[in-house]
């Protein structure tokens, strides 16, 4: 059965969760493929270099250009249109992770070589993901779906990601070696430009129309385009606040995944396999919680739900492992960590993408995410060199406490109430001048949510002088 839905353009059109299907599909191949790297590859670094310094400088080199890249390509996914860059960057993305195997057999994969292609796999992926998240709320439109529900069933796929990925990836390095975990995270690479390419209808992911200037100049370049996100970024405390917060956590946890857990693994004897069953029972907990934030987004006290979310998500995961746990209560506390952080993206996409206009989603998103990735790079890095010069207990209570401490002290700030008032101050309500305000749009990561219950109607897009304040997405 179908039904006529108004879409962001005005038009109406038949009512279709294929465009929907096909971007969660995409979403969920290309995560678990790099859920299955983040495995393999700093599991293939320890053991052919046994150095943890070196773990974390791969991680870094993936990393510091993913973040680099995404922050300034939010203006073309803009002007390109989010389908071309997503089916476009995947297959980059499958070629470099395909090359490490291929040139590591005939011994060839040195390690400078073996930097470069990691800076390429995060240069393609930045992009990619972002392309991927700025189709949801079109896609949403298309189905007639909520976009609380939509951005929810988003993180869903990113849980399911988290899930099955790590253990796929555990079980493959453990049986076949972190080679093979590769080239299935190459395979799930090239499927994800698959779907995007040819399973989305037709006009599915084109770039938003944007009204002229009306000094009747040609439309706005990428300087200005970059610039007008970066103006509205800035215009909204709370979404600045998120951000330094999100960045700061996003820098422990890049820590954790890709230094301090494979160094416990490896120093308790609990190997690869380990790593995949933690990382799964985290993911699954985060299922569960992404499921229900999804079904009551609309009804939870967002602040009290974030900030809950956080403490049970962020600095028990440290604290056990320092504290050389059995293996039960680990994974124990490891699943109610995964509960707590199945809240947080539905509730950052709610206050996110509900303040920021259509056509400005992706170098609004691209922004917000690279400012709360910055540290992400240096998480792996310096990690793996404090290790090394201290070892792996007192680095993983430090960074319990600075988790803790980070995630509890900057919720006194009082920006944290506007958290609880939908649209922000881009709300119509609250700014009557602006009645045109705020139009839909889209979440990640990184996230997933939105307090409209009202059914996807949406106006013809602003002009270039609109003034609605942004959103910025931040990934945990």
């Amino acid at each position: 059965m179908t039904e006529d839905v108004q879409v962001a353009d005005g038009m109406r059109g038949k009512r279709s969760l294929r465009p929907l299907g096909g971007v969660l599909a995409a979403m969920a191949v290309s995560l678990t493929g790099t859920r299955i790297s983040a495995v393999a590859l700093p599991w293939f670094v320890l053991v052919t270099t046994g150095s943890a310094t070196r773990t974390g400088l791969v991680a870094f080199c993936e990393m510091a250009p993913y973040v680099l890249v995404k922050a300034f390509t939010g203006p073309l996914v803009d002007r390109a249109g989010p389908r071309v860059v997503s089916w476009s960057t995947d297959l980059v993305s499958a070629a470099a992770v395909a090359a490490v195997p291929l040139l590591h057999a005939p011994h060839v994969l040195s390690f400078p070589l073996l930097l470069a292609l990691v800076a390429v796999i995060g240069a393609a992926r930045g992009p990619g993901d972002l392309a991927k998240e700025v189709m949801v709320p079109e896609a949403a439109e298309h189905g007639g779906v909520p976009l609380e529900r939509a951005t929810g069933l988003s993180g869903t796929t990113e849980r399911l990601a988290a899930t099955v990925g790590p253990v796929a990836g555990g079980s493959l390095v453990a049986l076949a070696g972190p080679l093979t975990g590769l080239f299935v995270n190459a395979g799930c690479f090239a499927l994800g430009s698959v779907i995007t390419a040819l399973a989305l209808p037709r006009g599915t992911g084109r770039a938003a129309e944007e009204a002229a200037p009306r000094d009747g100049g040609g439309r706005p370049g990428y300087w200005r385009r970059f610039g007008e996100g970066f103006t509205f970024l800035r215009g909204e405390p709370l979404l600045l606040t998120v951000v330094v917060m999100v960045a700061v956590t996003n820098l422990l946890d890049a820590a954790f995944t890709t230094v301090l857990l494979p160094v416990w693994a490896r120093e308790s004897g609990n190997g690869p396999t380990v790593i995949g069953l933690i990382g799964s029972v985290l993911g699954a907990a985060a299922v569960g919680g992404s499921l229900i934030a999804a079904m009551a987004a609309h009804r939870l006290p967002r602040r009290a739900v974030f900030f809950t979310g956080f403490l049970l998500a962020g600095a028990p995961r440290f604290l056990v492992l320092a504290g050389d746990a059995p293996l039960g209560v680990i994974l124990a506390v490891f699943a109610v960590s995964g509960f707590g952080s199945g809240f947080l993206n539905p509730v950052l996409g709610a206050v996110l993408l509900e303040r920021v206009p259509r056509r400005m989603l992706g170098r609004v998103n691209a922004l917000g995410d690279s400012l709360a990735w910055a540290g992400i790079p240096l998480g792996g890095l310096l990690a793996g060199a404090v290790v090394t010069a201290t070892g792996l207990v007192p680095v993983l209570l430090a960074c319990g406490a600075a988790y803790f401490l980070t995630t509890n002290l900057t919720g006194l700030r009082p920006e944290w109430r506007e958290m609880d008032r939908p649209g922000g101050r881009s709300d119509p309500k609250r700014h009557p001048e602006h009645p045109e305000h705020p139009e839909h749009l889209q979440h990640p990561e990184h996230p997933e949510h939105l307090q409209r219950p009202q059914h996807l109607q949406h106006p013809e897009p602003p002009e270039e002088n609109d003034t609605a304040q942004p959103g910025a997405r931040a990934t945990t």
